[in-house]
């Protein structure tokens, strides 16, 4: 849904233990959390700016610094869920599959076919997969615990090295 009114996206690069990540959020919620050597993140801010109808700052705010602390707690080992409000700007059907993402709990990992079938859709695997991958939240909405059916690591937009250490770092803090 588009909105009327202007609204300021804030943007902050924060590092990472695998890269450097580009943050952005309203007043209100987190709207993408990308690394910057992804193939998505331009395009990505373009659909934000269009959605929003918004102008771009760099300029941090409250809630891109929380954003930061919980990630830096993450990755030590202290933080398992994050708490920050978030804005999903998708379809109604890339929505329910990212809200879906967020139910897969910590070290676990998820299948896509049963990824699939928990949104409803047991035959629509390529489906949640192309939405997985158009993930604007990455971490926080954790589609790095969704594997193939074999237990293969697959599609990961930032790269299976990145899927393989969150995976690694969850797993041996469970």
């Amino acid at each position: 849904m588009k909105k009327n009114k202007m609204v300021k996206l804030y943007k902050k690069r924060i590092n990472t233990p695998i890269g450097e990540m580009l943050a952005v959020a309203t007043d209100e919620a987190i709207c993408m959390l990308d690394f910057v050597d992804s193939k998505n993140w331009l395009k990505d801010q373009e659909i934000l700016v269009k959605h929003y109808g918004a102008t771009q700052v760099d300029e941090d705010s409250l809630l891109l610094s929380e954003l930061e602390k919980q990630l830096r707690e993450y990755f030590a080992k202290k933080r398992k869920e994050f708490s920050l409000p978030l804005a999903l700007v998708g379809t109604s059907f890339q929505e329910e599959v990212w809200k879906v993402l967020q139910t897969i709990p910590y070290g676990e990992v998820r299948s896509y076919k049963e990824q699939a079938t928990a949104v409803g859709n047991p035959k629509g695997v390529r489906a949640v997969a192309n939405a997985n991958g158009k993930n604007r939240i990455s971490i926080v909405i954790p589609c790095h615990r969704v594997i193939g059916s074999d237990g293969t690591l697959t599609g990961y937009a930032s790269g299976i090295e990145r899927k393989q250490f969150l995976l690694d770092l969850e797993r041996s803090n469970v």
